[in-house]
Formats: structure tokens, sequence, C-alpha cells
């Protein structure tokens, strides 16, 4: 009466396949091999190793994400603004473009990085003016 069979494993010391095809019998799944392979697209399966290590802030998005966020630093303010928010005669608005909604009928001397046509045209009808640097 045998008491205790052998485990097929410790007679296939040396094979690399022990007994079965190099494809088939992985069964890891989409784990992936060693360290941070396999935490790819739908990493649930390594999610709490990554969590204790790395902390929480590991997954979702870091950096740049667009060359359209880049472009948008310029700051803008319409006419309408500028005639509530200030009084007539000198502004320094350096940082800002001057967008022409609203209407004007002060006096104001503006110091912008950029305006529009039709705001240029406002204020200069109104007796102003715009230096743009």
């Amino acid at each position: 009466m045998k008491l205790k069979k052998r485990k097929k494993h410790g007679r296939m010391r040396g094979i690399r396949t022990h007994g079965h095809s190099a494809k088939l019998h992985k069964g890891k799944g989409s784990r992936g091999g060693k360290g941070m392979s396999g935490t790819g697209k739908r990493a649930d399966q390594k999610k709490t190793l990554v969590i204790k290590n790395y902390g929480t802030g590991y997954f979702g998005k870091q950096g740049i994400t667009s060359r359209k966020t880049a472009k948008k630093k310029i700051k803008f303010i319409n006419l309408r603004e500028i005639t509530e928010k200030y009084s007539p005669g000198e502004i320094d608005l350096s940082g800002y473009k001057i967008l022409g909604n609203g209407e004007t009928k002060d006096k104001y001397v503006i110091k912008a990085r950029a305006a529009s046509k039709s705001a240029i045209d406002k204020i200069k009808k109104a007796g102003g003016d715009i230096i743009l640097k």
C-alpha cells in the first residue's frame, strides 16, 4: 500500500515545462511577469501591491495633458468689464487680451498684451488708445 504519492513536479526537476507544452498550463492569466509588468489598462490584479508600495498617486493622469491647454494661458477681459471695474485714465493690463464685447464712452489708455480689432476700434472711437506690448 502506497502512503505518499510523489508529486509530478518533483520528478520533473530541470525540465522547464513540467510535462506540459510551453504555451499551455501557465495559469497566470494576464498578470505579467516580475515587477510592474502586467499593470496596464486592466490592472486590478496588482492594485493592492501598487497602492501598498507606491502610494495612492500611482494611478491616473499626470503631467501635460495636451497642447491646447498650454496655448490658452492668456487672460481675457472684455470692454464691458473694463468700464465697470476701472475709472477712465491709464490702465495697466499687460497680462490680458482686450476683447470688444461691450461699449465705452470714456477715454482709456490701456497697456495690454493683445487686443481684438473691434476693441481697438471702440476705444479709439471714444478718444482713447491701446498700447500693445
